[in-house]
Formats: C-alpha cells, structure tokens, sequence
C-alpha cells in the first residue's frame, strides 16, 4: 500500500529517486519493481532499514525488478548527499514526527536538482485531529505524530523554498475509521470490533475488489487519512552579475 501517486513523480529510466524516511520501504520497492530507476531508501530507524531490506530481497533481481535500490541509515537533518544529487523525492508520512521539520525541508531542496519533483505526505487534518481527540496515548507515545499538519501550513513553507505545487489528493480513507477505532479502545488492545476492522483492511488490500476501491474513492476527498502535496522545483536562475553581464551584451 503506497500514498504517493507513481504518475505524478514524472520518472524517466536512468533517475535517482530519494525516499527520505522510507521505513519499512513500501514506497522504495514499489519504484524498484516498476520504475528503472535508482531508489535509494534512507531512514533513522536501523530495524525499519532491516525489515526493508528482508521485504526487498525477493524482488531485487533482474527478473521481478526494472530498477535498483540502495538502503541506509541516515539522518533527515544532515543528508550524506552532495546539492542537486537526485530527480525526485519522496518523503511519506514523516514530516508530522519531527520538531525541526523546515530543517528537513530545506535539506530535500538542496539535494533535490532544479526541476526535480518532491511528494510530500502527512495525515489529513481532519482524520488526525479526530485521533488527537480520542486519545492522548495515540500521539505522546515515543517517535509518534508530534503535530497536526494543515495543508496549507505545510504547502507555504514548502512554496517558501522556491518550489511549485502542481497536484494533490488524499488517500487511505478506509484506514481513517481504524484508527478511530484503535484510539477509541486504545487500553482495550485485544478488542473484537477493532480486531474485526483490522481483517477487512488486510482482505482489502490483498484482494482490492472493485466495491472497495469505489468507496474509498469516493470517500477519500473528505476521510482520506493522508494527504499527498506534489511540487517541481524551480530551475536555478544565472546569478544577478550574470544577467547584467547577458543584458548589455545584447
């Protein structure tokens, strides 16, 4: 299950995609499989880069993947790569976890090449702020969601970095119920109803029947649990001294 639109990351063969927080690599194998490019999936959890690389492995060959994927640990803060080093990237569903996230942002946008295309994703307001409501232990429990993402908060500071949005959409409206649910009997652990939600999420995802995918198409514009923000990032401009240089040569 991805939250990033594939169609909207306009990738050619031969790209470099970064997934900047890519846990347990849902996205990062989604691209490795049906996109030559080349991901690379970093995140700050060992055990999540671990798990990635195990749920990689079946695929990571010639006959199941059209692309290739590099995994590694590595903060979001100070990013191992030179300026303007990849095409796209990705960060899903991280960004609601980090205090210093405009930090976060400005390090995709140096790593990121002029033109490239960033996808952004957070949890909806809306569905979030139900999950706030309902529990407490939902977002103070270690690493949780430290903050509720507005869209147009987070669309304005990515926009102050020189990026344009060109695209949006919700997604997971299914999943928004469950996690009421779950915060609703967040001390109940072993409940039957959530338990009993949770199976009709996993038989959906693993036979998407078209009744399904109908309704939370329909639903996602007002119960998507997360939305999903598209930028391209301006070209770079010649310095002042330059264009001056440019003007009276003309």
């Amino acid at each position: 299950m991805i939250t990033v639109n594939p169609r909207h990351l306009n990738l050619c063969s031969g790209q470099k995609v970064l997934d900047l927080g890519c846990g347990e690599g849902r996205h990062s194998i989604h691209l490795m499989i049906t996109d030559d490019v080349d991901v690379y999936g970093i995140d700050l959890c060992l055990d999540d880069v671990r798990t990635a690389s195990e749920r990689a492995e079946p695929f990571n060959n010639p006959e199941h993947a059209k692309g290739r994927l590099l995994l590694g640990v590595a903060n979001g803060l100070q990013l191992p790569f030179v300026d303007a080093t990849f095409d796209v990237v990705i960060c899903s569903e991280v960004l609601e976890h980090i205090p210093e996230f405009k930090a976060v942002l400005a390090e995709i946008d140096r790593v990121l090449k002029p033109a490239g295309v960033f996808a952004a994703t957070v949890p909806a307001y809306f569905p979030e702020w139900i999950c706030w409501k309902l529990s407490d232990e939902y977002h103070q429990v270690e690493g949780g969601h430290i903050r509720i993402f507005r869209e147009r908060e987070l669309r304005q500071s990515i926009e102050a970095l020189g990026h344009h949005h060109f695209a949006r959409h919700k997604a997971h409206a299914l999943h928004a119920p469950y996690w009421w649910l779950k915060c609703l009997f967040w001390n109940k652990p072993n409940s039957r109803l959530v338990a009993a939600y949770h199976r009709l999420l996993v038989w959906d995802l693993m036979k998407r029947p078209a009744l399904t995918r109908v309704v939370e198409k329909l639903l996602n514009p007002l119960l998507g649990k997360s939305i999903a923000l598209y930028f391209v990032k301006a070209e770079q401009k010649a310095p002042e001294s330059l264009r001056l240089v440019g003007e009276v040569s003309s």
